[in-house]
């Protein structure tokens, strides 16, 4: 059963539905969780989002960002394991919006899997894999946030947002640089 939430009901949606023909199913399991990335940052308009699981895989941290051991949400094969997140029901002109901003083929690149919603038959979605890979890699303190707020914004059953706080966070080295140059600076 689709469902269109209030939240997502804007001024845009006739324009959505009338330049987007084919709408499709899009999993989401890192930042774009949360609202004010999805909606503000990215100014996507979803015709409908679910709470939904992906069988089959594991959530890492393995793409890396930077030098130091920051990196963004991945996904990699793990038989018997699953994935939270959420389904957006977006059209085709801006499922091509979010291809651009989430670095297709660069960084991610599409990758189609069966999602299961938290009720109803399972559908047929698109999701982002990256194949670049650097184990060891953690998510920033920021970055996790993130996926918090937007696990307990759309009622990501707690064992997974249990699951998300247990992650290592990475240390951030723009704060380590700011605290060296801070203790430089005091010296002179």
């Amino acid at each position: 059963m689709v469902r269109r939430s209030p939240q997502y009901a804007t001024r845009g949606y006739r324009r959505c539905v009338e330049r987007d023909d084919t709408p499709l199913w899009y999993f989401a399991y890192g930042s774009n969780l949360d609202p004010e990335t999805f909606l503000g940052r990215r100014r996507m308009r979803p015709l409908a989002c679910e709470r939904a699981q992906l069988a089959g895989f594991q959530l890492v941290f393995d793409l890396p960002f930077g030098r130091g051991e920051r990196g963004f949400a991945n996904l990699r094969e793990a038989p018997g394991e699953s994935v939270w997140g959420v389904a957006y029901r977006i059209g085709s002109a801006q499922s091509q919006h979010l291809d651009r901003t989430e670095g297709v083929p660069r960084a991610y690149r599409r990758h189609a899997v069966t999602i299961n919603p938290a009720v109803g038959d399972p559908l047929p979605a698109f999701t982002y894999v990256s194949p670049l890979r650097a184990p060891h890699r953690k998510p920033s303190r920021r970055y996790m946030g993130l996926l918090l707020r937007g696990a307990r914004h759309h009622g990501l059953p707690e064992p997974w947002i249990a699951f998300l706080r247990g992650f290592e966070l990475a240390a951030d080295e723009r704060s380590t640089q700011g605290q060296l140059f801070e203790r430089e600076r005091g010296r002179r």
